[in-house]
């Protein structure tokens, strides 16, 4: 959802992108990479004097059960391919001045009520580890003197094949509900200002290193499927219990959709970064328009 979304957004300002992808290149915008080779990629000389670099690698982190093997999966497909690109851009003669990787609120772990914004330890557990080498993994294009700004991407809600998309059919059915007690906060953005929030990063020399793309105002689970089947004009009156997550899901129930992250923009607003949409009314009637 996001990489297309984004590649339309930069063809709307008339710039050319060209698309690292793993499978042989079917057009000239796009070019064969390989991870986990060395090297990554063969024809290096396509990377020199590109404007920018924007990396959104990774597993899905909610598509499977967390099992030893998809939990390894989930950590190369960030770490490995990130710590790649970083080091083959590094070696360019002409390196892109600016490298932007994502990342995700999952750096802080289950927090509880505690206020989050950049300046805030990482948190424990599997995804809070992950995120932290992931980061650091772009260190390379930080040693080459790249402005690297880590994306700590909330929960993403808009239209297409990401979160609302799996909650849609539920709650259109009338069996949405909180998930456990509901007390647990979710930190989101809409796609719209997620957009913008990348382009306002690649724009803005001063922003560098983590930046927390998520709206200002962070809701709980209640208030988030309240508002979400009352704009859809249904019930949410089937709450999930969390015993119940935690035996369908394992691990990832705790990490996911039971943790709680209260994150605040702090870097955007600094910037006078402007949202679009600032609360979870707007975006999600937006989502639907």
């Amino acid at each position: 959802m996001l990489g297309s979304a984004l590649r339309q957004a930069l063809a709307a300002r008339n710039r050319p992108v060209l698309q690292l992808v793993r499978r042989e290149a079917a057009s000239g915008d796009q070019l064969l990479w390989n991870p986990g080779a060395t090297p990554a990629i063969a024809d290096v000389a396509r990377l020199e004097g590109l404007a920018a670099a924007i990396h959104l690698s990774g597993a899905n982190v909610g598509a499977h059960r967390w099992t030893r093997a998809y939990k390894r999966e989930m950590a190369a497909s960030r770490i490995d391919s990130t710590r790649a690109l970083a080091a083959t851009l590094a070696h360019l003669r002409q390196p892109p001045p600016v490298l932007l990787v994502a990342s995700a609120i999952g750096y802080y772990g289950n927090r509880g009520e505690e206020l989050l914004d950049e300046t805030s330890a990482p948190g424990s557990g599997f995804l809070a580890e992950v995120c932290r080498q992931w980061e650091a993994a772009a260190q390379p294009a930080a040693d080459a003197g790249m402005r690297v700004v880590n994306l700590r991407f909330g929960v993403v809600l808009g239209p297409g094949p990401g979160a609302l998309a799996r909650m849609e059919p539920v709650f259109r059915l009338g069996l949405g509900g909180r998930l456990g007690s509901g007390r647990q906060w979710m930190s989101w953005i809409s796609l719209a200002d997620t957009l913008a929030a990348i382009l306002f990063a690649l724009d803005t020399p001063t922003l560098t290193g983590p930046v927390n793309l998520t709206a200002p105002s962070p809701v709980t689970n209640a208030e988030f499927t309240r508002t979400l089947a009352r704009e859809l004009h249904r019930p949410a009156v089937l709450p999930a219990p969390a015993f119940a997550l935690r035996l369908a899901l394992g691990e990832m129930a705790d990490e996911t959709l039971l943790a709680s992250a209260r994150v605040y923009p702090s870097k955007l607003t600094s910037a006078r970064f402007r949202f679009a949409h600032p609360t979870i009314t707007r975006a999600l009637a937006a989502a639907f328009e």
